[in-house]
């Protein structure tokens, strides 16, 4: 597989917090030109950006606002990381809502929303960077799941077939896009300590990682540190899979 130029060059979608906001500092820490999307919080994608700069000053940065589920936004994201970073040789889709909420209590929208951010949104993101990464014949598609995706979640039918959705697209894209250099994969997060578990109360937090084999919850940050391995070299035999950073809880 041919080797990409140096220093690679990231765009990461949903960067302004939890793991997004990991990822980006470890891309940024490993090296690499980072580029990355927010919705809602600038303030908060203003902080990442300067701890980017902070963590690696010979590095080039840019937050750029775009909402994962309208493709035009997306479009115009890629175009402008490609624009300041030049070529995109990694793409990590990790932008991302969830919801919890019985199957019978959800509405139209509730359904439509989930889809078109956590599924849609990768397909946009996708289709938007593939043809500089076929024709450089080099390309790193890493995609955030969910072990809810992998076995199905109570009160999260939505999310969870959204995420399964993102499964069953890395891997069909995986097998289309091997013969041009590109490799596709998943990464499948556990209970993970974001922002997302806000509502959590302390006794389900303890709860959950009473029922996690490893006996605590995972970090934002050891997610992050897959997602590098995943964009590296070193992970150019591994397509089409589907990481799983669970703790134990999916086997």
């Amino acid at each position: 597989m041919k080797t990409p130029p140096k220093p690679h060059n990231v765009l990461i979608t949903g960067g302004s917090r939890g793991i997004g906001a990991a990822a980006v500092l470890a891309f940024a820490k490993a090296g690499y030109n980072v580029a990355f999307t927010w919705h809602s919080r600038p303030d908060a994608a203003e902080q990442v950006l300067a701890e980017a700069r902070r963590l690696a000053p010979a590095g080039r940065f840019a937050a750029l606002k775009a909402d994962a589920a309208d493709p035009d936004a997306v479009r115009r994201a890629v175009s402008d990381a490609q624009a300041q970073l030049g070529p995109l040789q990694v793409l990590v889709c990790n932008a991302g809502v969830a919801q919890q909420k019985l199957f019978t209590d959800l509405t139209d929208e509730d359904w439509r929303q989930m889809m078109a951010v956590d599924l849609d949104g990768v397909f946009y993101a996708c289709r938007a960077v593939l043809p500089s990464m076929i024709h450089q014949k080099y390309g790193r598609i890493i995609c955030v799941s969910s072990m809810w995706g992998q076995t199905g979640g109570s009160c999260e039918v939505h999310y969870s077939a959204a995420k399964a959705g993102v499964i069953g697209l890395c891997r069909a894209l995986a097998k289309e896009e091997g013969p041009s250099g590109i490799t596709v994969n998943c990464v499948a997060p556990g209970v993970i300590d974001t922002d997302m578990m806000a509502g959590f109360s302390d006794e389900d937090r303890t709860l959950l990682a009473e029922e996690t084999p490893v006996g605590r919850l995972g970090t934002p940050e050891e997610v992050a540190r897959t997602l590098v391995f995943l964009a590296s070299p070193r992970a150019g035999f591994i397509t089409g899979q589907v990481i799983g950073l669970n703790g134990g809880l999916v086997i």
